[in-house]
């Protein structure tokens, strides 16, 4: 049947799944806290709609990647932490809105307490260390000259100290032991010259499945966002039994019957051996379907296989409907997602893209109605 929806392609997102696969997440770790990454709008899938949900699962608190994602989520009552880095002109809303402060150097440290004092309030922060992400952060090697220079300054409370990890997908990688051991020692250093903090993190999605004594002491916070969606890096363990949390549907616009030698689609890239049912549905890659899918990948039309005929273009894409036969015009397709040996998951779209999950959750376009499920 016609759907009377405005949206020719939406996605499902099931709220339920995503309580259920925080409480894995946060039995799993325990007894260390879990924050909620929510940055990206929650990776596109609805930074308010996520965020309530993990409020009501229990969730300690929220990382984002900006001032503005922060402001966003300051009215649910939870802690919020900039996970990146913060630009001058920020710095003084960010203090008014008692956002945790993410401190990468001494020169921010004292823009920041500046402020503080200005405004007569002390400043959240929290010390990045970059033990080999090569991107944000103050240098492991010289964190502790910076970090005791910091502390001496006015209005400033730092409560945290935090790294990140590039490869912790990789099961058993020296890299990843090394940077927690460099971690370590600044923790042990820091601790011979009197200091400590209140929250020690260091764990994200990958190192949770891959390296459980990053959530151990004494680290006692981690972070987690992909693994929410119930989604895995395509390397490493999948150490959680968590479940996707995403279907992506649209609707078939159209059946056709193409004549035997046809061609399918741009570039016409496909050619039909024999007659052969074409159905096209309506999404496209400018909805999310990898340019990648073409010629390979396929969707599910009343649980069957349709595989994917030609390239896939902006708008739509044309698939067989020789297994499918009773399909008509209207019916419901998954393009992601699904249920059984047939099901398409985010890691398969990843990998015939050459890609990872982040990509795939992402790319979902402006024109997919985003619509929240419970049960």
């Amino acid at each position: 049947m016609i759907s009377n929806e405005r949206n020719r392609v939406w996605l499902d997102i099931n709220l339920s799944t995503l309580k259920e696969n925080f409480r894995r997440i946060r039995e799993a770790v325990a007894p260390s806290s879990v924050i909620g990454v929510l940055k990206a709008n929650a990776y596109g899938l609805g930074m308010p709609q996520i965020a309530e949900a993990l409020v009501d699962a229990g969730v300690s608190g929220f990382g984002v990647a900006e001032l503005y994602e922060a402001l966003d989520l300051k009215a649910l009552g939870k802690p919020v932490q900039i996970l990146g880095g913060i630009l001058p002109g920020e710095i003084s809303l960010a203090i008014e809105a008692d956002i945790i402060i993410p401190v990468t150097d001494l020169e921010t440290a004292g823009l920041i307490s500046k402020e503080a004092v200005k405004q007569g309030k002390t400043a959240d922060c929290q010390f990045l260390i970059d033990t080999g992400m090569g991107r944000l952060g103050m240098l492991w090697e010289r964190a502790v000259e910076i970090i005791c220079e910091a502390v001496k300054l006015p209005n400033l409370s730092f409560s945290g100290i935090y790294s990140h990890f590039p490869v912790a997908y990789q099961t058993g990688g020296e890299f990843t032991g090394d940077q927690v051991k460099a971690f370590l020692k600044i923790l042990e250093d820091l601790k011979n010259r009197g200091i400590s903090f209140e929250r020690i993190h260091i764990a994200n999605s990958d190192a949770i499945n891959n390296f459980p004594y990053t959530y151990q002491f004494p680290f006692n916070y981690v972070r987690t966002g992909i693994n929410l969606h119930g989604s895995f890096d395509n390397e490493g363990k999948r150490a959680l039994n968590l479940k996707s949390i995403l279907t992506l549907k649209t609707r078939l616009a159209a059946i056709r019957t193409l004549p035997a030698g046809s061609t399918v689609g741009y570039g016409r890239t496909y050619k039909l051996l024999r007659d052969t049912k074409v159905g096209t549905i309506s999404a496209g890659y400018a909805d999310g379907l990898p340019l990648a899918l073409s010629n390979r990948g396929y969707v599910l039309i009343e649980g069957h296989l349709c595989p994917i005929l030609g390239r896939v273009s902006m708008d739509y894409t044309s698939v067989s409907l020789e297994g499918a036969p009773e399909a008509r015009v209207g019916d419901e397709v998954i393009c992601l997602g699904g249920n059984g040996v047939h099901a398409i998951t985010v890691e398969d779209w990843a990998m015939t893209k050459g890609t990872h999950a982040y990509d795939i959750i992402c790319s979902f376009g402006s024109r997919v109605a985003r619509h929240y499920i419970e049960g």
